[in-house]
């Protein structure tokens, strides 16, 4: 096993206070606070917010131009091109714009680059798309904000361009008619974690309020809420509204692609979560981008029959399936390099390549390397093009994108988030970035940064967890980014059963403290079997893992860590 560093919240006064004004256990209220929620009307907005927060779209620096340009092309008849990326968020925001423009009698055509041929991000040579197609009007979304060249060659001739997205800048701001952007410093809106399909669902809330359709705007918080958890944006604020109001909305699903695909997931028939959307449904949606055929998911959420949704399904599932085989099959290779090598050993970043890797599914692959050794990692697919294209997640520790502005003068082109980057760089340039982002790692990039961190809410005993606990505890849904899952930590507990293995991958084991026992679930760690032993006394780092058994709700402990107690 390997140790972990377990980083107990200290118990603070604001807890104790809101526990007696809410009403609500003490372990709830801790939990606020390290959420850093510290008074009662804070709590209760967390608690219940409604859409009717949302914050005036308007807010947003470039809005009303935006908007302004969008009603003459509608009134005018002239053709949008709505140009995405081909993850998630870019296709659900593709979907989410067409729909919205065609509802108000305008018309949307779209364009989604493939992500093994032309890679990330809006090119000077894609302006002959909207020439081809006789549009006037290119709107951006999940993508744009490092358009410089298309932007002025698209000026040149004669089409207008409109950028939403929610990356950051280059050096220099591309100049279309409008940039809805949150993370620009002079953007104005107070919420700065949007995904794309936040931003655009925020320019579809100002055109259906400019048409007087406002009470349509509901519809679209699904697909808001499904790419905002895949593209694992900050579940506060605004983002958390679209998934705590999309969730219950995907109870009830009229769109038929999407309908499909839930039947598919095996979700039809019970309430969806968060997890879910990240783990079931997201991929599925990610996997046509990530190996070169996104246009089965754009065309899924346009159907309009089962005849035609449920082959794309099916396509959708096999190409999950490969996607999954792939990853799995790189991810073996990768880490037998590194420890082969002792490469964790010698770097703190890790920086690997080959030309048999498939560049669609590194990014995945990455972020399970970077869980395996807790540094960041770049992986990089080799190309005939003699250029090496490269996926890199980081830990929280480490702002992999500063690392990369850095190296700038080594890429061709790159981009992205603090913790996730892509970017990519001519072959003959790889030693020379490698020794560069080590040489930057060592500098920033201590020893206690890459020890394994375990962040504890609060101590609970587990005679604790009845109905009224768990009724409170519900209202912290929904879980991500911003508001982690919390864990919670039983100490001297007894291991009351033999550890069972499950699937070769996962531990099942029996706790008891107190007179009551529960059921201990570690999932991926089936490594940890020789060292639990019944009769032992163990020291649990947990969540809780809540699940339907017969009609009745089930509690069982989540691992994340253990240790052997001190105490006896």
């Amino acid at each position: 096993m390997n140790e972990a560093v377990w980083q107990i919240a200290p118990p603070r006064e604001e807890a104790r206070a809101l526990a007696a004004e809410l009403k609500i256990p003490k372990e709830i209220a801790q939990i606020l606070v390290n959420r850093k929620i510290l008074d009662a009307e804070t709590a209760r907005e967390f608690f219940s917010g409604d859409l009717d927060g949302l914050h005036d779209p308007y807010l947003m620096s470039g809005m009303k131009d935006a908007v302004a340009r969008i009603q003459r092309a509608i009134e005018e008849k002239e053709k949008i091109l709505i140009f995405g990326d081909y993850d998630v968020d870019g296709i659900l925001s593709v979907v989410m714009l067409s729909r919205a423009i065609d509802s108000l009698g305008g018309r949307a055509d779209y364009f989604i680059p493939e992500r093994l041929t032309d890679g990330y991000g809006i090119k000077e040579h894609h302006v002959d798309i909207p020439v081809a197609r006789g549009t006037s009007l290119v709107i951006s979304v999940d993508c744009g904000i490092k358009a410089v060249e298309f932007v002025e060659k698209a000026r040149a001739s004669g089409v207008d361009v409109i950028i939403t997205d929610h990356h950051r800048p280059g050096s220099q701001l591309p100049r279309p008619v409008a940039i809805l952007n949150p993370v620009l410093e002079d953007s104005g809106y107070p919420d700065k974690s949007l995904a794309g399909v936040g931003v655009v669902f925020k320019l579809i809330q100002a055109l259906l309020e400019k048409y007087g359709k406002a009470s349509v705007l509901r519809h679209y918080i699904k697909l808001v809420c499904i790419g905002t958890v895949a593209d694992v944006a900050e579940l506060k604020g605004e983002n958390r509204l679209f998934v705590r109001h999309g969730l219950k909305g995907l109870e009830n699903v009229f769109n038929t692609g999407l309908k499909s695909l839930i039947e598919a997931c095996g979700l039809g028939k019970r309430k969806i979560s968060e997890g879910d959307l990240g783990f079931r449904i997201g991929p599925r949606i990610n996997a046509a981008g990530r190996m070169g055929m996104t246009d089965i998911a754009v065309r899924l959420f346009f159907s309009e029959s089962l005849a035609e949704a449920l082959p794309l399904v099916k396509q959708l599932e096999e190409l999950n399936a490969k996607r999954q085989a792939t990853e799995e099959k790189i991810f073996r290779e990768a880490k037998a390099e590194i420890e082969r090598k002792g490469l964790q050993e010698r770097y703190k970043c890790l920086i690997l390549g080959s030309p048999d890797w498939h560049r669609g599914v590194l990014g995945i692959v990455a972020s399970r390397l970077k869980d395996a050794f807790h540094r960041p990692v770049i992986l990089f697919a080799y190309e005939e093009d003699g250029l090496a294209h490269g996926s890199g997640r980081s830990i929280p520790e480490c702002a992999l994108i500063e690392l990369l502005d850095s190296c700038r003068g080594l890429f061709v082109n790159y981009g992205g988030h603090r913790l996730a980057v892509g970017c990519t760089v001519g072959k003959e340039n790889m030693p020379g970035f490698k020794r560069a982002m080590n040489d930057i790692a060592d500098d920033r990039i201590s020893a206690e940064d890459m020890k394994r961190k375990i962040a504890i809410d609060a101590p609970l005993e587990p005679a604790s967890l009845n109905s009224d606990f768990m009724a409170h505890f519900s209202r912290l849904y929904p879980f991500g980014v911003g508001n982690p899952k919390p864990v919670f930590l039983t100490e001297n507990a007894d291991v009351w059963s033999e550890p069972q293995k499950l699937q070769g991958r996962h531990l099942k084991f029996w706790i008891r403290r107190n007179g009551r026992a529960f059921e201990a679930l570690a999932w991926d760690k089936g490594d940890w079997a020789p060292f639990i032993r019944r009769g032992e006394k163990i020291d649990l780092a947990y969540s809780l893992h809540i699940s339907e058994y017969l009609g009745e709700e089930k509690v069982s402990l989540s691992v994340v860590d253990i240790r052997k107690s001190k105490r006896r």
